[in-house]
C-alpha cells in the first residue's frame, strides 16, 4: 500500500466504502435504493463505479467529442445543469481508484462509495447472493466489515468471522442506516481491516 492510499485512509480524510460483489449480484440496483435513503439521512454521496470495459459518455460528432479525440486531456464540459471530465488513460493497465479519489476531494461530500475495485485495500460492504454460484470473499479479504445476503442467513454461519456485522441485503432501511453510520465509524477508527479473520 502506498503512503498516499495510507493517508487516503485515515480518519480526518472523506470516508471511502466498496460496494463488492460477484457480477449478477445486484451492486447497482441496491445502490439505487440506496442513493435516496442516504440523501435522506442528509448525506452528500459521491460514487465511483469499475467498468470491466470500454465506454465512451461522449457523443461522437458533438463538439466535446471532438476535442477529445483530437488530444485535450483532460476535457470537461459544463452546462448550467451538469458537467462531466473525461480523461483518456490508454497507458493505465487498470483504472487507478487512487486517481478516481482525487478527483473528488473538493466536492466536500460525506461519503464515497465505490462500485467494484475488490481487490483494493479499503473498507467493504460484501454483497452475496448464493444463487450466482461464488465463494464468499469475506473468508478471504480482511477488509469486507458487513456481509448482506437475503435474510441476513448464510449456510456457513460457524465459519464467519465474529467481528463481521451481518445485514439482510432485502431490507433496504437496515442497510442505509448502517452505510449512513459509516462515516461515523470511519471517524473513530479510519479506514481500517477488521481486526479478526475468523471465529
Amino acid at each position: 500500500m502506498s503512503s498516499a492510499w495510507a493517508a487516503r485512509l485515515a480518519p480526518t480524510a472523506c470516508p471511502l466504502l466498496g460496494v463488492a460483489a460477484w457480477s449478477g449480484t445486484g451492486k447497482t440496483t441496491l445502490l439505487e435504493q440506496l442513493l435516496p435513503k442516504l440523501r435522506e439521512r442528509g448525506l452528500k454521496v459521491a460514487v465511483i463505479k469499475h467498468a470491466h470495459h470500454a465506454f465512451d459518455v461522449d457523443v461522437p460528432g458533438k463538439d466535446s467529442h471532438r476535442l477529445r479525440m483530437a488530444g485535450a486531456v483532460p476535457m470537461l464540459v459544463a452546462s448550467a445543469k451538469r458537467f462531466a471530465l473525461m480523461m483518456e488513460t490508454p497507458e493505465q493497465q487498470e483504472a487507478d481508484l487512487e486517481q478516481l479519489v482525487a478527483q473528488l476531494d473538493s466536492l466536500e461530500v460525506d461519503l464515497i462509495l465505490v462500485e467494484g475495485f475488490k481487490q483494493w485495500p479499503l473498507p467493504k460492504l460484501e454483497l452475496y447472493r448464493s444463487a450466482v454460484g461464488k465463494p464468499l470473499r469475506v473468508l478471504e479479504d480482511r477488509w469486507i466489515h458487513a456481509l448482506a445476503t437475503p435474510g441476513a442467513t448464510i449456510d456457513v454461519q460457524d465459519t464467519l468471522p465474529v467481528d463481521l456485522k451481518q445485514l439482510d441485503l432485502d431490507d433496504i432501511e437496515t442497510l442505509a442506516a448502517w452505510v449512513s453510520a459509516w462515516p461515523i465509524h470511519w471517524r473513530l477508527e479510519g479506514g481500517q481491516p477488521r481486526r479478526e479473520v475468523t471465529s
